[in-house]
């Protein structure tokens, strides 16, 4: 009998896991597909450079004054563009997919930027103090920034999605060939 009752149990026990991890993953702002339904809704607004500076984005230009970040050395690997960040975002040790830390805006004709990704970054030691495993958003790792960096900060970790341009290399690649900072 009590072999009986543990077989018909088994399915309800694999039931309410399934059931409350997917609870879990739409408190956290839903699945991978989901959360990027939450990033695009949350960030349609910044293809308004206006209202991306007016929520508190800023230019973030790196040790040298580079605003406009590509990878040089290796031909073919392209750029990320220009970034906007939120510094109090950045600092707060926290991720949330409706508020990433930055805003990256590739370089069109006649100067004009238009929004391409969206970064969310976290600084390691503020991270790691709190968690056991570096961060993950849309289901994919964050990738690890030493410090010494080309921004002049502390090790952090980043999460590129290029939500409103392709990228040939991947949704989630820090660099896109289609981003030219020339």
């Amino acid at each position: 009998m009590a072999t009986r009752t543990r077989s018909a149990l088994a399915p309800v026990a694999v039931a309410a896991v399934l059931v409350a991890a997917l609870t879990a993953a739409i408190a956290w702002g839903g699945t991978g597909t989901g959360q990027i339904s939450v990033a695009s809704a949350a960030t349609e607004q910044f293809h308004s450079l206006g209202a991306a500076k007016g929520a508190g984005y800023a230019l973030l230009k790196d040790k040298n004054g580079v605003a406009c970040i590509a990878m040089d050395s290796m031909p073919g690997m392209g750029a990320m563009g220009v970034h906007y960040a939120k510094s109090g975002l950045v600092a707060d040790g926290k991720l949330n997919v409706r508020h990433p830390e930055a805003l990256v805006y590739a370089p069109a004709a006649g100067g004009k930027l238009e929004l391409a990704a969206v970064e969310y970054v976290v600084l390691k030691q503020a991270w790691d103090a709190r968690h056991a495993s570096r961060p993950v958003l849309f289901g994919h790792g964050f990738n690890e920034t030493p410090a010494g960096n080309r921004f002049g900060l502390p090790a952090y970790y980043s999460l590129h999605v290029w939500l409103w341009q392709h990228n040939p290399s991947g949704l989630f690649s820090m660099w896109n060939p289609e981003v030219s900072c020339k």
